[in-house]
């Protein structure tokens, strides 16, 4: 049975509490509470008042074509790197897991690659992609394809993809590598003496175990798709070319920054959270019915 803890004076566990709860209203729910504020007002070109609109903001950015094209384009781009990091994650980590003399070794230079900065690790893939001098870019160039990120936009976007999945490999990398280490041996030996191949055994086997880590980095890769690629895309394309790789957090600062427009900046803010908190429980709802739990 829990021990409950008593305090003589009943304003103790409210001072205890109170840094976090300073930080987490200083730094999460003011700043929401603003911009959801915001969302529904308006500035004068000088800034100097606002004043209420209700929900013409957010009429306003659905009758605009450029912000419907960007729900697509942030859909492709936050998929196509959730699945490629998870992918390459995975496969890394089941690679390094049958690496018995170097595992410790690999482990840490597979993990430096997240220590890395979302704006350089975007510079580091613009200059191995880039037309002219870069070393991945000259190569394909050479050889007769037509790339060029700079002026094409379905180019732009693949590069910004593989820049913001590489980031991410590294995070994917770790858990993925933990949960193969979870994995029972007696379990595959036992599999193996039956005649089940390796590739049976890991989608039959070891692909199940899996399931909690797969669910919880599908989750953790699509917010990280979402709102934490900013840097990647500001470094590498800056959104372009023609707007190719603006997706909606981008968007958010280039109208809000840029633009000044600061009331339809907040709206889309309040739209991109409603579209991740729907997202997240979509999946703790439909997904994790299909996970298993090993208990």
């Amino acid at each position: 049975m829990l021990k409950r803890s008593h305090y003589e004076n009943p304003i103790l566990p409210y001072l205890l509490i109170s840094p976090q709860m300073l930080i987490v209203i200083l730094f999460f729910l003011w700043p929401a509470g603003a911009a959801l504020l915001q969302a529904f007002q308006i500035s004068d070109p000088f800034g100097q008042g606002t004043a209420f609109v209700w929900f013409d903001n957010f009429k306003n950015l659905f009758e605009t074509l450029e912000y419907r094209q960007s729900f697509l384009k942030t859909l492709v781009f936050s998929v196509s790197t959730a699945l490629l990091s998870l992918l390459m994650g995975l496969a890394l980590a089941a690679l390094t897991n049958r690496i018995l003399k170097i595992k410790t070794v690999t482990r840490t230079l597979l993990i430096w690659p997240y220590a890395v900065a979302p704006a350089m690790a975007g510079m580091l893939w613009l200059f191995l992609f880039h037309p002219t001098y870069g070393v991945i870019g000259h190569f394909l160039v050479s050889n007769g394809v037509d790339w060029n990120p700079v002026l094409n936009g379905t180019h732009a976007m693949v590069m910004v993809i593989i820049a913001a999945s590489w980031k991410q490999i590294s995070y994917n990398f770790v858990f993925f590598l933990g949960g193969l280490q979870a994995v029972p041996r007696s379990i595959l030996e036992a599999a193996a003496i039956d005649g089940a191949g390796p590739l049976r055994r890991f989608f039959v086997i070891v692909l199940p175990l899996l399931s909690p880590t797969i669910f919880f980095l599908i989750v953790m890769n699509l917010v990280y798709a979402f709102f934490d690629t900013f840097g990647v895309i500001h470094a590498t394309t800056e959104g372009g070319p023609g707007g190719a790789t603006s997706t909606l957090v981008y968007k958010v600062y280039s109208d809000g920054f840029v633009g000044q427009d600061l009331g339809g900046s907040a709206a889309q803010s309040v739209i991109l959270m409603v579209i991740t908190v729907i997202l997240t429980i979509v999946q703790f709802k439909v997904v994790e019915k299909k996970v298993h739990y090993n208990g």
